[in-house]
């Protein structure tokens, strides 16, 4: 998190700052500095009355200057200043008219003052430096004006010790600067970074409610599924039952019926066993919330697989007059896989072949074994889906909509799912749609 401060806003905060330290100077100065005219009334009696109204001018001028300059935002140096040179006038004059014996006591006192204007004022050093240069022309100017004594007697009675200390107090406000400036620049960070956390946290609040919010759809969205396919997995579990005890009844007339009719039984026989197989494995992967589907690994010979699906799809190319010239191998290649599933990859194949393909149309299937690999492949010369709607169709479980008067409409679901289930059984699936036409290819490794 970076943060960065303006010169404006560091510039208000120290400003805000050197007013606070402004006002414990001037309202210190308020209270204490009519106090100072108990020593005036003891060192200095004859004059002590006159110096205490001027201390009381002196104080009032400050309130009022103080509030104006408060009023209108005026620079706090001014105030200072025109505060100090005001009560060096004081301390000056008082510097050189009282007798040797007190003048340390009113140099050290000068000198108090001074060494707390510096170490309360908060402004750059040269204020404080053109501060002691105005006290000693001041005392200068009155020294010379007010009394006889020479320059050594005025300064070895406590003017060294106001030289001194005025020279180090100097020294005072450069340091402490730099730390005030540092701690208001150290305020600003705090601040501005406890903002930012804030807005953080309320950004991350947002996000959580919205996070919530897409959770509790998605879990609603959850429970529809599953109330539908518990509903949908056992309708069609009855239909599928229903398939298969009429099936069985037309089997015990058996010797009524012709050879391509028992076939034709056979067949439905063996395709409502692979759909009540494959709906009680979806019903599994529901039941125990799995994305998983268990295979039931089997050996079997491919090549017979294959022949079964095309046999059973010819009728469907024969619709559209479709011929499937299959160049299936008949010896036979084992390999270790799910029969039902390994079956329904090529159904979905060649089926959504069928559905895309034009009529009067040749679609050939071939099975080959390459490199101990079983090999299986759909050629279909005829116009060519592409590869983008191709690339859609396998990696999208999505609803493809064809405006073209060309192909039929059709969904995509079922190449996307035999992508799916050649990859979970180890095997490759391949594709591809230029102006050959459409391909598609599925690799199995055999048993030897």
């Amino acid at each position: 998190m970076f943060v960065q401060i303006d010169k404006d806003e560091l510039s208000k905060e120290i400003t805000k700052k050197a007013w606070y330290l402004t006002n414990n100077i001037v309202w210190t100065v308020i209270f204490i500095f009519p106090l100072f005219s108990i020593l005036d009334f003891i060192y200095l009696p004859g004059l002590w009355i006159q110096f205490f109204i001027a201390r009381i001018i002196v104080v009032m001028a400050i309130y009022m200057l103080y509030n104006l300059f408060q009023r209108n935002n005026y620079n706090y140096r001014i105030l200072l200043h025109i505060a100090f040179i005001a009560i060096s006038v004081i301390c000056s004059i008082l510097c050189t008219l009282v007798n040797i014996a007190q003048l340390n006591i009113y140099f050290l006192t000068y000198a108090a003052i001074i060494l707390f204007f510096n170490v309360q004022v908060f402004w750059e050093p040269l204020n404080s430096v053109v501060q002691a240069i105005i006290s000693l022309i001041l005392l200068g100017a009155f020294f010379g004006s007010l009394n006889e004594y020479s320059l050594d007697i005025f300064v070895t009675n406590g003017g060294q010790f106001f030289i001194i200390i005025s020279v180090i107090s100097c020294l005072i406000p450069n340091a402490r600067y730099k730390v005030l400036e540092r701690d208001a620049r150290s305020q600003i960070l705090i601040e501005k970074s406890n903002d930012q956390l804030k807005n953080q946290y309320r950004d991350i609040t947002q996000k959580n409610n919205i996070i919530d919010e897409q959770y509790e759809r998605l879990r609603k969205m959850d429970e529809q599924k599953n109330s539908f396919i518990n509903i949908a997995g056992h309708d069609l579990k009855n239909l599928i039952g229903s398939i298969i005890m009429s099936n069985n009844m037309i089997k015990e007339e058996d010797y009524r019926l012709s050879s391509d009719q028992r076939e034709f039984v056979d067949y439905i026989a063996q395709s409502a066993d692979k759909m009540s197989y494959m709906l009680s494995k979806l019903m599994d992967v529901k039941e125990i919330e799995s994305p998983e589907i268990k295979y039931n690994l089997e050996i079997f010979d491919i090549n017979t697989e294959v022949n079964h699906v095309v046999r059973g799809l010819i009728e469907t190319a024969q619709m559209k007059n479709i011929q499937i010239v299959d160049n299936i191998l008949k010896l036979p290649l084992n390999v270790r896989l799910d029969k039902v599933f390994t079956g329904q990859v090529f159904q979905n194949l060649l089926s959504n072949a069928i559905k895309f393909s034009q009529t009067n149309n040749k679609i050939k299937v071939i099975t080959t074994l390459q490199h101990q690999k079983f090999v299986f492949e759909i050629i279909d010369r005829g116009i060519a889906i592409g590869q983008e709607e191709l690339d859609s169709m396998f990696n999208k479980l999505r609803t493809l909509n064809d405006a073209s008067k060309t192909f039929e409409s059709r969904l995509g679901l079922g190449l996307s799912i035999a992508k799916l289930m050649t990859q979970d059984m180890g095997g490759e699936l391949s594709y591809r749609s230029d102006e050959n036409g459409n391909y598609f290819r599925v690799e199995f490794n055999v048993i030897s």
